[in-house]
Parts: C-alpha cells; structure tokens; sequence
C-alpha cells in the first residue's frame, strides 16, 4: 500500500532530506520517497496507513504536508513557473542596467521595482515560507539565509527610491539572489534524479497486469496486478515480465534475472523452481502458483533495502551535522558584525580592502550606506551550508544505486564506511566459495543389514536442512520409520531406528570419533576424496561404521580469481569451515589461502570466536557467508556480507547481501565502499573549503551577492557531480 503527500517548503536536497528521515520515523512507515523537483513523499507502509502521523512528523521537521490526490500537481506547476519568472525578471534587468546603462533612470528604476517585488512574491516565496517554518521551530536553515539576504537587498534599494535618498539600487541583486539559487537547486533536482535511476527502474521492473489462468481449460483473463492474490495461477509468456514471486508449476523456460540480480547468465526454471517479480519469461511457457504479493515481494524487498541505504546516515555526516547546526546563528553574526563595519567604519573596511586587493583582484565595491547591507546580503549568501549537507547522503545515495545495479545490497551508510575500513576477510566454505549445490561422488559402504546404507542415510538426512544432507537424500526414495531423529547443529543427525541397536549417526568424522565409531577402515577412502575437496560423511549405529559418503561441492568458477583480487588489495584472507582440515586444506590450496589461516570443522559459534580472534589481534574483519547458518560470525565480525538468493532478502541481517552467485561481488562491494568514503571525505572537504574561504572573501567585498548566488549554487553541483562519478566507475580490482 503506498499513499502520496504534497510536501511544501523543500528548496533543496536537504530539505528532501530532512523530510525524508521525518516519514521513516513513523512506526508504521516502511519506506518513503521524497521527490524534491515533484514537491512529494511516496510512502509504502507496512500494515495500518497512518496518515495523521506523517503529517504530524513532516510538521515537526519544520515543513507543510498533505495527502494528495493522484491528479494533484498544481504545487509543482507553480514552482516551475515561479523560475520561469525569476530567469525572464533578472534577465531583463540585467540587460536594462548593464547593456542599456539604464540604473539611475527614474523610469527604470520604478520598474525594477515592480518587477523585483514580483520575484520576492512569486519565486520567494518557498523560502520565505521554509525560513517562516524554520523561525516557528526556532531554527535556522538555507532558507533563513537566502531570505535575509534578498529581502537586505530588496528591502533597502525598496527604501532609497521611495524616500528619494538616492544612490545605487540593488533590486537586480534582490532578484537574481532568489533566480540563482532556485536555478541551482532545480539542476540539483535533476542530476539528483537520475542518481536515483536504479531506483526507478526497480520500481518499473514488475508489470502492471498478469494472466490468471481460469478454471477452464487454456483460458486466461487479464487482471490487475493490485488483484493478484497468493496460489493464483498465472500464464507467462514468452517475452513477458513476473508480476509477483510464484513457484513454477508447469512448463520450462529460462529466466533474465540480471535487473533483479546482476547475474548476467539467464537461469533455467522447471516446475517446482522459484520465479520472482521483476525477472523476464525469455523462451518457454510457463504457469506459476503465486506465493507473494505486494510488498512480500523479493522485488519489494531489495526496493525498501535500497531506499533504506539511500536515506542512511553515516557516522562521518555527524561532522558535517554539527558543524551546519551552529553555522546559520554564527553566518548572521557573521554578517551583522560585516554590515556595521562597512557601515559605520567605511574608511577602515576600505582600507583592509585595498590591503588585500593588491594580492587578490581589484572589484567596483558599493559606497555610502548601502555598502554595508550588500556586502552582509553576500555573506548570508554564499555561507549557504548546503553543500556541507549534501557532502555525505548524495554519496551514500549514489552507491547504493550503483551497487543495486550489481545486485549489491546495502544496508546503510554505516555499513559502507565500515567497508572502506576492513584488513581481512573470513570466508565461510559451504554456499560462499562453492557453488552450495555438492553431489555425492562415491560411497564407501561397510556393512550391509537389514536396511542397506544409502537408503537408510537417505531417509535420516530427508528432514535436515543443511546443504551436505540435500544430495545424501536424494540417493533414494524410501520411508523408514524413526522412533527419534534429532539434528545436532555443526554435527550431524542422530536416530532410532527398528531392529537397529542403538543410535544411527549421520555426520561429520569428527563427531563420529567422538562417539566411539572406528573410521580407520575408511582411511584410504577419507584420504583420497578430501584431498580432492570433497566433504567426507559417515554413517554408524553405535560404534559400527555402516557407510562413507564423499559429498563434493565445486568451488566457483571466479573463485581462484577473486581470491588473486583481494590480495592484490592486501587484504589478509581467512577460511573457516565445518568441514575436517584434510578437506578444508585441499579446498585452501586450490585458492592459494595458507595453511595456517585455515579453521576447520568448526561449529557456527566457534565461527564467531574465529572472527573474534582476529579483532583481538588488531585486525577489522568482514565476514562472507550465507547469512543463515553463519549468523553468530556475520552478527561478530566488523562488516557481515551475505551470499544469499533473492527469496532470503528479508531474512537476511548482514551490512552487505550479495545477490548473485558470482564471487566477484565481494572484491566489487569493497571497492565501491572504499570509493564512497573517498567520495564523501573529498566532499566534506571541498564543502568546508567553500564556505572558509567564500565568506571572507564576501566580507571584504571581492564577491557580490550575484556571484555568491551563483557560487553557492555550483558548489551544491560539484558536491553531487563528485557523487555522481559512483555510478559510471568500475569496482572490479
């Protein structure tokens, strides 16, 4: 369910911003997107709609907002036209006072009055009401500060011609001050806007219609999607996008996962096989029963994780947010001291002046008393804090849609800036580094009883969940009746069985040993398949070996490579499995990992002590597993990164989840982390080096309030032009 709401007094990204983390605050809200150029907030939810809330939140935030029609737009006509009128207004006074020479004509000047007054009423107005909002919450933003700084121009040039006092007017400043700036957050709007493509296209992916199969034979009917309910069965074409998550259930085809992904291969699909919303039909036909809708939608899913990365906030921004929370009350101080000192010491500011002039550049200053109110209106103006605020989230908001398009997950800014920290990586075997789908290559059986070996270990392992027990299941299909079966988590299975004595155990060596069982018959079996990187298991009742089963799981294609990627980059790489050190190390040695960086046959929670381990010795460590059975180790390590399908997204808790199969997500989620906390370090910097050096220039009159308009208005650009490089990089070492 989504609702939208009319969003009044956002003038630049921030604002958006602020207005953004005011609807996430509500209990109720699952995700928002705020529009800065549509002037509106997109709101999923979870369960209830609650309306009054948000309204309530955005009030607080020191904005206006409504529930809207889907018709509305008369808010956002009214900005453009707003622009409009200020670019034609400055426009012709400008021609009028700089080609025409035409600023101290009496005529001239009342028409500049007209025409500025029309700009401070018309394009001025979202600032004055966003710096009304601001003063009512008792604060102080970018709005405050372009109205202070229009309405000194405005209301002083006002004042010399209606008195008759004479002098220079300044009613082409008042105009472009606002002109400017409205400019400037309009272009920051649209390149704001295409960072958030990745976003769009997600939205997009899931078609509007379906067609749900009807009782008759080979009949559909197109409905709605909105209509769709779970165990629907629904026809899909060849060339047709999924409208929901299903289950196939007749037919073969394959599937274009890449938007959802970034797995470039197309995946086969047969009946029983997952299809998920958002994927494309490529060759067969195919009926699927729906089991989700809506916002239980893997589709749906990764959206909100998307959104929830793009509006995060890393530690990092805290800087930015301290330093633009007394900025505004020190600029105002700033220009109040600068206007009294222009002012009523015009000799002395003149002198400082012409001090500096001889270094830096010689301007046509403003004398008398307008001096000081101009030269004040240029330091409120090119103090602007908008740049600071933006150094950080247009960063983070670019990465996540960069790392989407590689069916990277992130979690929040947090997670990035801790990526962009790491020293070493603890890879987990089972699922990460293989391809987590291990065939039984050979059997060893020992003894041979009432109940033969692999059926019998077929049916203890039919219940269990764990990857190594999926192919021992599927070796054969007969029931045996269990008096108790229990599953012994990083150990194996044990069991009653009828007219077997004593327990029967399913699982690794280690745990059979431990139980009495003799595996020395086993050896030259054991020895020969672990080195080639199988998983040996055993089965015993009692103390009595009955069968050894070598379970082989490939490791992954780009495996080797990937692990020659992140030692080019230095980190110190670490594997860490349950499997027993024989196999573990032929597994190592294939991928070129010491020896001695290698923690074999052990159980989740020793997984965690592993990475714990590290942390004790100084090093900043990421955990890559599967999210599920490595949780403790994902939950303990620095930085957690998933490998996970994209049916266990909203399960999945690590700060990273990798979307495809491929392992050249890790190297990619790294860099890209590392690119981003450069990005944003080099806009912090840029953002602070501005306004430093903007505002003394300003208040010794080297810059008008016009080039403060236009300076603050590039600087927003370059910080999000900086952020912006994110999306065309390449993140492979």
């Amino acid at each position: 369910m989504t609702t939208e709401f009319q969003i009044d007094g956002m003038t630049c990204g921030n604002c958006a911003r602020h207005v953004t983390h005011a609807i996430q605050s509500v209990p109720d809200v699952r995700s928002a997107a705020v529009s800065l150029e549509q002037r509106k907030a997109v709101v999923r939810w979870n369960g209830s709609q609650n309306v009054p809330a948000v309204l309530q939140a955005v009030h607080n935030a020191g904005y206006g907002a409504k529930e809207m029609a889907h018709t509305a737009q008369g808010r956002h006509t009214n900005w453009q036209w707003g622009l409009w009128l200020g670019i034609t207004v400055t426009a012709m006074l400008m021609a009028g006072e700089w080609i025409g020479h035409f600023g101290m004509a009496r005529w001239f000047r009342w028409i500049s009055f007209v025409l500025a007054g029309a700009v401070q009423i018309f394009s001025g107005s979202q600032f004055y009401r966003g710096a009304w909002r601001q003063i009512k919450m008792a604060g102080a933003n970018m709005d405050t500060l372009v109205a202070l700084g229009s309405t000194t121009a405005f209301a002083y040039s006002a004042w010399a011609l209606i008195s008759g006092f004479g002098g220079e007017l300044y009613f082409t400043e008042a105009a472009a001050i606002i002109t400017f700036i409205s400019i400037g957050h309009w272009i920051e709007a649209r390149v704001t806007e295409k960072a958030g493509n990745a976003m769009k296209s997600l939205l997009n992916l899931a078609p509007q219609t379906a067609q749900i199969v009807l009782h008759q034979p080979d009949r559909t009917h197109e409905i709605s999607v909105s209509e769709l309910r779970v165990n629907d069965e629904i026809l899909l074409r060849p060339g047709d996008r999924v409208p929901v998550d299903g289950i196939a259930i007749a037919g073969e085809s394959t599937m274009d996962e890449s938007a959802l992904t970034g797995e470039a291969n197309p995946a086969e699909k047969k009946t029983g096989q997952e299809l998920f919303a958002g994927t494309v039909n490529l060759t067969g036909w195919l009926v699927m029963r729906v089991t989700a809708t809506g916002e239980e939608t893997a589709l749906a899913h990764i959206v909100a994780a998307v959104q929830r990365a793009q509006t995060s906030r890393a530690h990092i921004q805290r800087l930015g947010d301290r330093v633009s929370a007394v900025f505004v009350p020190v600029v105002v101080v700033i220009a109040i001291a600068t206007g009294l000192w222009w002012g009523f010491a015009p000799a002395s500011a003149h002198a400082v002046h012409r001090l500096f002039a001889h270094v830096l550049w010689h301007v046509h200053i403003p004398v008398g008393p307008a001096a000081g109110f101009i030269i004040a209106t240029a330091v409120l103006i090119v103090a602007c804090p908008c740049a600071m605020g933006l150094a950080t989230p247009a960063a983070i908001m670019a990465a996540a849609n960069a790392a989407a398009r590689h069916g990277i997950l992130i979690r929040d800014g947090i997670a990035l800036e801790k990526a962009g920290a790491i020293t070493a990586l603890v890879f987990d075997k089972t699922g990460t580094l293989t391809s987590g789908r291990p065939e039984v290559a050979s059997t060893l059986e020992i003894q041979l009883g009432r109940f033969k070996p692999q059926p019998l270990a077929a049916a203890i392992a039919r219940n269990s969940s764990h990857p190594v027990s999926r192919p021992i299941a599927n070796l054969s299909i007969d029931d045996i009746e269990f008096d108790y079966w229990r599953e012994i988590r990083g150990s194996g299975i044990e069991a009653i069985v009828k007219n077997i004595p004593g327990k029967v155990r399913l699982g690794s060596l280690r745990w059979l040993a431990e139980n009495g069982v003799d595996i020395s018959r086993a050896e030259e079996f054991i020895t020969k398949w672990t080195a080639a990187g199988s998983t040996v298991i055993g089965l015993a009742a009692e103390a009595s070996p009955l069968a050894f089963f070598a379970v082989l799981d490939t490791l992954k294609p780009d495996a080797a490579n990937v692990m020659k990627q992140l030692r080019a980059q230095n980190f110190k790489i670490f594997m860490v499995t349950g499997d027993n050190a024989r196999t573990a190390g032929g597994i190592a040695a294939q991928l070129g990992i010491p020896a001695e960086n290698v923690a074999a046959e052990a159980q989740p929670v020793q997984k965690a002590d592993f990475v714990k381990q590290l942390q004790a010795m100084g090093e900043r460590v990421a955990f890559i597993g599967d999210g599920i059975n490595d949780s403790p180790a994902l939950a303990q390590a620095n930085l957690g990164i998933a490998v996970s399908r994209a049916s266990d997204i909203a399960r999945e808790s690590a700060d990273f989840v990798l979307l495809r199969s491929e392992m050249t997500g890790v190297p990619e989620a790294l860099a890209l982390a590392r690119a981003t906390l450069k990005t944003i370090k080099q806009n912090l910097f840029w953002a602070f080096f501005y306004n430093s050096i903007g505002v003394p220039l300003a208040s010794l009159g080297f810059v008008s309030p016009i080039l403060c308009a236009a300076a603050m208005g590039v600087s927003d650009l370059i910080v999000i032009g900086n952020a912006l490089r994110l999306l065309r990089r390449r993140y492979l070492a």
